[in-house]
């Protein structure tokens, strides 16, 4: 039996144990450890982002005010992330640069004792998603299994017959030498409510004094 990795890496790095060899080394790189004192910064363009169903907007439009998800469909989105390990969490800040505004995307990542990597979106961290992670080809793929809302002092859980499908594929591009993300959110009976996808570099940087 493989022993546990130190509680200090990656959430993700510990979650893939040995199977992280099998990932391209770029993205093995990606999800790795960050170390104190340094910070990862990805810059692209997401090729398409947001929800092409206008009568969904209101509704994302309170998710965009929570910092889970923006309002609006959208083509050819410069966008900024910067990625951080602190203690064993994952912590990273989407910046969106939308038509006339800036959304804020921050999110933690932990793995908990059961092996389950857990997602909390939002500065109040107010969507909490549990998931699986996958080495595909050599790239990750992420599912999830469970989705629940922290509403101040509630915690709900959202039935599964109710849950929406959250996926999410990252993978290195061989032919353009860039990283590419792809995230899809399907509801049920309704299909593809909210999407994002692109190409970004990435770099570690020292965080500045």
């Amino acid at each position: 039996m493989t022993a546990p990795l130190p509680a200090h890496l990656s959430p993700y790095e510990r979650a893939l144990g040995d199977r992280i060899a099998e990932l391209h080394p770029k993205t093995g790189w990606y999800f790795r450890t960050i170390a104190d004192g340094q910070v990862g910064v990805g810059t692209g363009v997401f090729t398409t982002a947001g929800s092409r169903h206008r009568w969904l907007w209101p509704m994302f439009r309170i998710a965009e005010s929570l910092g889970v998800a923006f309002a609006g469909w959208q083509r050819d989105v410069p966008f900024r992330i910067e990625n951080r390990t602190v203690d064993g969490t994952a912590v990273a800040v989407r910046h969106f640069e939308l038509p006339g505004r800036t959304w804020v995307m921050p999110d933690i990542v932990v793995l908990g004792p059961n092996g389950i990597l857990r997602n909390e979106i939002g500065p109040h961290r107010t969507v909490v998603t549990t998931f699986d992670i996958d080495v595909r080809d050599g790239a990750v793929v992420l599912g999830i299994r469970r989705v629940g809302l922290r509403l101040g002092p509630l915690r709900l859980t959202v039935p599964r017959l109710l849950s929406p499908r959250i996926a999410l594929v990252e993978r290195w591009d061989e032919e353009r030498e860039q990283h590419h993300v792809n995230m899809t959110i399907d509801a049920p009976m309704l299909g593809r409510v909210y999407e994002y996808t692109g190409f970004f570099d990435y770099a570690i940087e020292s965080e500045t004094p």
